[in-house]
């Protein structure tokens, strides 16, 4: 795996432009089991599904990812439920994928892989 789980998500205010598809594929090539989806509303995201046997592990899955989230200052959009769980990532203010988005993803796979 990368090192991208060993950076800090650095915040975004607009400032900075997304990542074009060319960026994207390079950076897609070091987090793990991620899709690249786009749509007309936030543009280029990643989004994962991740299964569990139950609902209890899917909370606790949900609420570690809730904590890395909080530390990094970076917040995915979440569903989850009974034996699932389903992440999605982009940064909000420029609709669309950054370097930080990826270190979040990676900070994510290393929840699973534990």
């Amino acid at each position: 795996m990368s090192d991208l789980a060993n950076k800090k998500c650095i915040p975004c205010e607009g400032n900075i432009p997304a990542f074009k598809i060319d960026e994207i594929h390079k950076y897609l090539k070091k987090v793990d089991g991620w899709e690249v989806l786009e749509d007309k509303v936030d543009g280029f995201h990643l989004i994962k599904n991740f299964k569990f046997d139950n609902f209890l592990q899917s909370q606790e899955f949900v609420n570690k990812v809730g904590k890395i989230a909080e530390e990094e200052g970076h917040h995915p959009d979440l569903w989850f439920g009974w034996g699932y769980a389903r992440i999605k990532i982009f940064t909000h203010a420029i609709k669309g994928l950054a370097e930080s988005d990826f270190i979040l993803a990676a900070k994510i796979d290393k929840v699973t892989n534990v």
